[in-house]
């Protein structure tokens, strides 16, 4: 039984507890209360501070340490250098006032291009406030550059038009926008910013060279092409052989039986749709320079756009995706996104194999490669596949064009796009 003394000290102990889960409660209401109370304050310093450019954070704090150094030292000098520089901020303020009322578009034309043709961009702003509007300063984020235009002061319902050039050089997808327009002092010290478009895309599509159709895959092929393998049912008469047990009946040619006095069964040769795999690894250590990657990007999508067009199946993958091969347009856009990257795969084999697991069985494999492959790392991928499907390297280097064996596979190398359709169609008898 327990004791007075002990219930007493198991109440206590009771009450205690209740009394700190109390304060703990309390105190958590508490900070919750604060952090609600100062929430919409921090919120409005924290955008406000966002307006403080780089600039003008040197010159808060050389404002203060001027302050500082005037109190400690008692130099008036600082104190004049302190009170300048705060003036100079609060002069500054006056600029990041008032309120624009424009509606912004920007339109790209055209918004598809091959590397090296023009692209030509237009930005329009309209007023469609009832108050006219002071000039302003747009900016414009194209590709990696920055566009700078000066809107005049607009009345209302007043637009201007400003043009820009988009360099297409090089093989790329360009991102035009956001439009932000900015208020801001002279110098630099504040800076307001409102966004007023979206993003828009210009595709850049790498250079591409004709390419014939050849006997290895590239060619339209509504009825399947013969292999060496045979096959007991099929479209490609081969030979007759003895029947034996579990043949299927239907297979007897009976004239053939007749006349030899014994069961024969007719042989085919097995046929195949055509279906192309076409890979690029875009591993950086394949690759001797830029140069080479964008020659490598170029004879991928010619070839793709060729296979498309004859209306072949094909696989087109890399590191990162798989390519769309709906259309020639769905590909090309997609070539855009192909950029150099560090695989995570050790071997051009694994690659392959990782990438084309989920995929039809090829009937032809084409690989592009860079000029940094070695032979070892050719020859391991193109033992992944069976003897009866083709394999062709195509290997971009900046000299050695020709084309030649390794294994069983062609290497087709090319210095120059209009190389690759004389080396496919040699590689492809």
């Amino acid at each position: 039984m327990t004791t007075a003394d002990e219930r007493t000290r198991s109440q206590a102990s009771f009450a205690l507890r209740e009394l700190l889960r109390a304060l703990r409660g309390g105190l958590l209401d508490l900070w919750r209360a604060l952090l609600r109370a100062i929430d919409k304050p921090l919120a409005v310093s924290a955008r406000a501070a966002r307006t403080v450019t780089p600039l003008g954070w040197i010159v808060v704090c050389a404002a203060v340490v001027s302050f500082l150094l005037a109190f400690v030292l008692g130099w008036a000098e600082f104190a004049f250098i302190g009170f300048a520089l705060a003036g100079g901020m609060l002069a500054a303020c006056a600029y990041l006032f008032g309120r624009a009322t424009y509606k912004v578009a920007i339109e790209l034309n055209p918004r598809r291009v091959t590397a090296g043709d023009r692209a030509m961009g237009r930005m329009e702003v309209v007023n469609t406030g009832p108050r006219p509007v002071l000039p302003t300063r747009m900016e414009l984020p194209v590709g990696e550059g920055l566009a700078e235009f000066v809107v005049p002061r607009l009345a209302p319902n007043a637009d201007d038009e400003s043009l820009f050039a988009i360099p297409t050089e090089r093989r790329a997808l360009i991102v035009a926008g956001p439009a932000i327009s900015v208020r801001g002092d002279q110098l630099g010290l504040l800076r307001r910013t409102t966004r007023w478009t979206n993003q828009v895309e210009l595709f850049v599509h790498p250079k591409l060279t004709r390419i014939a159709a050849t006997a290895r895959g590239l060619v339209k092929d509504l009825e399947g092409q013969t292999t060496k393998a045979i096959t007991d049912s099929d479209l490609a008469f081969h030979a007759l052989r003895s029947y034996e047990p579990g043949d299927d009946i239907r297979n007897v040619h009976w004239r053939s039986s007749a006349r030899t006095g014994q069961l024969m069964v007719r042989q085919y040769q097995e046929t195949r749709r055509s279906q192309l795999l076409l890979l690029m690894s875009a591993d950086r250590r394949f690759y001797a320079s830029d140069d080479e990657f964008e020659l490598a990007v170029s004879a991928l999508a010619s070839i793709a756009v060729e296979v498309i067009a004859e209306e072949s199946e094909l696989d087109v993958v890399w590191e990162n995706a798989r390519l769309r091969e709906r259309t020639p347009m769905t590909l090309l856009d997609d070539t855009c996104r192909i950029q150099q990257v560090d695989s995570r795969y050790e071997t051009l084999r694994e690659f392959a194999r990782t990438v084309g697991a989920r995929l039809a069985e090829p009937s032809l494999v084409i690989a592009v490669v860079g000029s940094n492959v070695t032979h070892r790392e050719l020859h391991g991928l193109s033992t992944l596949y069976p003897s009866d499907t083709p394999v062709i390297f195509v290997r971009a280097a900046a000299e050695g064009a020709g084309l030649r064996k390794v294994g069983d596979a062609f290497v087709a190398t090319i210095t120059k796009l209009p190389e690759l359709a004389g080396l496919l169609q040699r590689a492809g008898r």
